[in-house]
C-alpha cells in the first residue's frame, strides 16, 4: 500500500466436465448472494475490482515516461528486477498468440488461484499467489469476464528468469471459495488488504519463506527498487499510522499524500486506488486499525 519516500474474444473449446465446473462456479458463488450484490453484474463487478483494489494493470500495463501507454491494457511488458529473479508482467489480453486468448476460463482461474498455467508451468513471483488463492468464486470470475472484455493486444513479452526454485504448487486445487460478508467491516476489510489488493503482502517484511504474516502482519520495511528510485513500504499497524485520522489515512490510500504533504511513491497504484468505494475505503481503515501494533 504505502511506499515511503524515506527509503469478445475466441476461447479454446474446454471439455464437458470443465465447463460445467466453471459453470457451476459461476452459478453458486451468485446464487448465494444476497440481493443488493446480486444486482451487480459479473462485469461491472470485475471492472470494479480491477480498476480499483484488484488494480492488475500496475503490473500488466506497460508504462511510458507519462504513465500507462494507450491502447496496451493489460497488455504486459513490464520489468520488475530484484537479486533473485527479472519477471515481467504477462499479457492477459485475449490476443490467441501473445496473450491469454486460448485459455478457458477454468484455465484463467487456476492461474490465477493457484499459479499454474494451462502447459503446467508455475507462475513466479510478484504473483501474490498465497493470497489469490482466497479470491471468491464470484470474484475471481468477474475478473476472467472483465479480461474478456478487453481489446486483444499482439504484444509478445519476455520469459521471465528466476535465479531461485519455485515450487512445484502452491497447495492443493483450490475449490469452493465463499463471498465475504460486505456487512461485515472487519472480515471484509481483510479480503480487501488480503486476497483482493494483496496489501499485506509488500506491506510485511520478508521471512524465510515469503511475507512474515504470523509475526511482522503490515509492519513494512519491504524495498522497491524503480525508476523511483527505492522506495520502502510503510509500517501501515496502527503503530505505523500513529494518529493519523481516518481521512488523512483514505488521502493517503487514494491519492498517495502524507498527512504532513508529503508524497508517497510507487509501486502504490493511486491511479487505480482513487477508483475505490467510500464503503470499501471505510473497512480497510477499519482493518488497519485493528492490526497488532508493530
Amino acid at each position: 500500500m504505502f511506499a515511503s519516500a524515506d527509503r469478445p474474444a475466441p476461447r479454446r473449446p474446454v471439455g464437458p466436465a470443465a465447463a460445467f465446473v466453471c459453470a457451476f462456479l459461476v452459478f453458486t458463488a451468485v446464487s448465494t448472494l444476497p440481493e443488493s450484490a446480486r444486482a451487480e453484474t459479473l462485469l461491472e463487478r470485475g471492472t470494479y475490482l480491477m480498476q480499483g483494489i484488484v488494480a492488475c494493470g500496475n503490473c500488466h500495463t506497460p508504462q511510458g515516461p507519462e504513465g500507462p501507454l494507450p491502447g496496451m491494457e493489460m497488455a504486459g511488458g513490464l520489468p520488475f528486477e530484484f537479486e533473485a529473479f527479472t519477471a515481467y508482467g504477462s499479457n492477459l489480453t485475449p490476443d490467441v498468440e501473445t496473450g491469454i486468448g486460448g485459455w478457458s476460463d477454468e484455465e484463467i482461474i487456476t492461474a490465477i488461484r493457484e499459479g499454474r498455467r494451462p502447459d503446467g508451468s508455475i507462475i513466479g513471483p510478484p504473483m501474490p499467489i498465497a493470497l489469490y488463492r482466497n479470491l471468491s468464486d464470484r470474484d475471481v470470475a468477474a475478473i476472467v469476464v472483465y479480461l474478456r472484455s478487453l481489446k486483444p493486444v499482439r504484444n509478445a513479452v519476455p520469459k521471465s528468469d528466476y535465479r531461485m526454485p519455485l515450487p512445484p504448487a502452491y497447495g492443493p486445487p483450490v475449490t469452493r471459495v465463499a463471498e465475504v460478508p460486505r456487512d461485515d467491516k472487519l472480515a471484509y476489510g481483510a479480503y480487501l488488504a488480503g486476497p483482493l489488493g494483496h496489501c499485506i503482502e509488500c506491506h510485511s517484511p520478508m521471512g524465510p519463506k515469503g511475507p512474515d504474516w504470523e509475526h511482522q502482519l503490515g509492519a513494512g520495511g519491504f524495498e522497491f527498487p524503480g525508476p523511483w528510485g527505492v522506495s520502502v513500504s510503510a509500517n501501515i499497524t496502527p503503530a505505523g499510522l500513529g494518529d493519523w485520522s481516518d481521512e488523512e489515512i483514505k488521502q493517503a490510500i487514494t491519492e498517495g499524500v502524507r498527512p504532513d504533504g508529503r508524497p508517497l511513491l510507487p509501486p502504490m497504484p493511486f491511479g487505480f486506488y482513487r477508483n475505490i468505494s467510500e464503503p470499501d475505503l471505510d473497512a480497510l481503515v477499519a482493518y488497519l486499525r485493528s492490526l497488532p501494533e508493530m
